[in-house]
């Protein structure tokens, strides 16, 4: 195994030659547990916590994985999962299923409901609706998360979308120039960005997408403020402009910011500038979100 005597920048925080040196010794002495096991561990040897309390352990296992490619560490094997095939197919129940009868304006299903995902029930029910209709599936999102379902109930209660936020990017050039951020005020603020990482409307009718968006954003503050004890004052959201417009954020007052190089969040070696390119929007939570993000205080 190499060794070494430099530091490595992840996910905002710099990590020592010496505490990588006990990464590397606690990887070679631990063999026998799990990737997730080991990751959960050197959070708690090294400290490493959001603000709110909770350990890194998503975030650093990708760090583990990360220097296991530089050849600095050998990682325990990933233990197998089995063929897709195999794999049981999660259906959702009756009112998960939406009707191809809900059509109209959305002023006809009102009041949207609005629940935030926390059981085992309703976790596999959005995993399953976005695995199923969004075009880009369903990913374990990358850091912090909060996942919604929203309800009609005008005949019987129907699901008619599914809203995801999650970590924001490291950095995005319309953003980071809109805000005024540069490097050091960024890695001070960036916890209080939110992505919304998907979305999802389920029935065609009028306006309920924009309708959707403003519901969610009225509680989504105070939700993540319970969940990760930070107060998010930012959302941010990308949109492909190969697919859609951002028609519904503009209608609930999203803020267009500009366009991405196209590289995406893990491309650092400018491999695939200009593919994907995407709109970038966003949503102050706060009234001065952008003096809060720049000086990293609240008001």
């Amino acid at each position: 195994m190499n060794s070494t005597r430099e530091g490595q920048r992840f996910c905002g925080r710099e990590f020592t030659g010496e505490e990588l040196s006990l990464i590397q010794e606690l990887v070679q002495t631990c063999g026998g547990i799990s990737r997730w096991e080991m990751a959960h561990t050197v959070c708690e040897l090294l400290d490493w916590k959001r603000a709110g309390g909770g350990l890194k352990v998503r975030e650093c296992r990708d760090l583990l994985e990360r220097l296991e490619g530089k050849g600095l560490l050998t990682l325990p094997v990933k233990k197998p999962i089995g063929s897709r095939s195999a794999v049981k197919r999660i259906v959702p129940p009756e009112n998960g299923q939406p009707s191809p009868m809900l059509v109209g304006s959305v002023e006809e299903f009102t009041p949207i409901d609005i629940e935030l995902v926390q059981s085992r029930e309703q976790r596999l029910l959005f995993r399953e609706l976005v695995s199923r209709h969004h075009y880009l599936g369903y990913a374990m999102p990358y850091g912090a998360r909060l996942q919604y379902l929203g309800f009609v109930s005008r005949l019987r209660r129907e699901v008619v979308g599914c809203i995801q936020f999650s970590s924001p990017a490291w950095r995005m050039k319309p953003r980071d120039q809109w805000i005024g951020w540069d490097d050091a005020t960024r890695e001070r603020g960036l916890q209080h960005v939110v992505n919304n990482s998907r979305f999802l409307v389920l029935a065609k009718i009028r306006n309920l997408a924009s309708t959707l968006l403003s519901c969610v954003l009225r509680r989504l503050r105070c939700d993540w403020q319970e969940r990760y004890g930070v107060d998010p004052w930012l959302a941010e959201t990308l949109v492909d402009r190969q697919r859609l417009h951002g028609g519904c954020y503009l209608s609930a007052n999203w803020i267009l910011l500009g366009e991405t190089s196209g590289r995406g969040r893990m491309d650092r070696t400018h491999q695939r500038h200009g593919a994907h390119v995407k709109t970038v929007l966003v949503y102050p939570l706060v009234k001065d979100a952008v003096r809060r993000l720049t000086d990293g205080q609240g008001g």
